[in-house]
C-alpha cells in the first residue's frame, strides 16, 4: 500500500493496488499547475485510491475546453491528482504527493513523456530513452 497527501497534511490518501504506468507531462497546464517544466504522474488502478482524511478539502478545477479535472487541496493548494470527467475513478496521481520519507518506493517505471511539443526552452528534455509524444499519448 502507498500513502500520501498534500503539503499542509489536511488531505491524506492511500493507494491499495500497484500503480500502473508513470509518465512526464510537458503540457502548459501541468507547467502552470506545478510551477515546473513537467509533471511526474502515475496511473492509479480504478478504485484503488481512498481518501483517508480531508475529503472536504479536495476541490477540482475543470478545464473549460477539455482535459481531466485537476484536484487539489483547497487549504494549501497542493496538486494531488487528475481525474476523468467521464469516469472519476480513473485518476493520475502526482508522484510528488506520495510519502517517501520512510523510503517508500512507488514501484512504477516511467514509460513516456507526453505533450513534448510544449516543453519549455529553459529545461531541455533529457535523453532518457523514454518514448516521446508531441501531444497526448492516447
Amino acid at each position: 500500500m502507498l500513502t500520501g497527501g498534500c503539503l499542509c497534511g489536511g488531505v491524506r490518501y492511500e493507494i491499495t493496488e500497484p500503480l500502473t504506468t508513470a509518465s512526464y507531462c510537458h503540457c502548459t497546464r501541468c507547467q502552470r499547475r506545478s510551477g515546473t517544466a513537467a509533471s511526474a504522474n502515475a496511473e492509479v488502478p480504478p478504485g484503488a485510491l481512498r481518501i483517508v482524511s480531508g475529503e472536504e478539502l479536495v476541490k477540482a478545477w475543470t478545464p473549460p475546453d477539455h482535459g481531466w479535472d485537476k484536484c487539489f487541496c483547497s487549504n494549501c493548494g497542493a496538486a494531488l491528482w487528475s481525474q476523468s470527467r467521464e469516469d472519476p475513478d480513473k485518476r493520475g496521481i502526482r508522484l510528488g504527493t506520495l510519502d517517501h520519507d520512510d523510503g517508500q518506493d512507488p514501484g512504477v517505471t516511467f514509460t513516456h513523456r507526453q505533450f513534448v511539443a510544449y516543453a519549455v526552452p529553459w529545461e531541455p528534455i533529457p535523453d532518457d530513452g523514454l518514448e516521446r509524444y508531441p501531444e497526448g499519448r492516447r
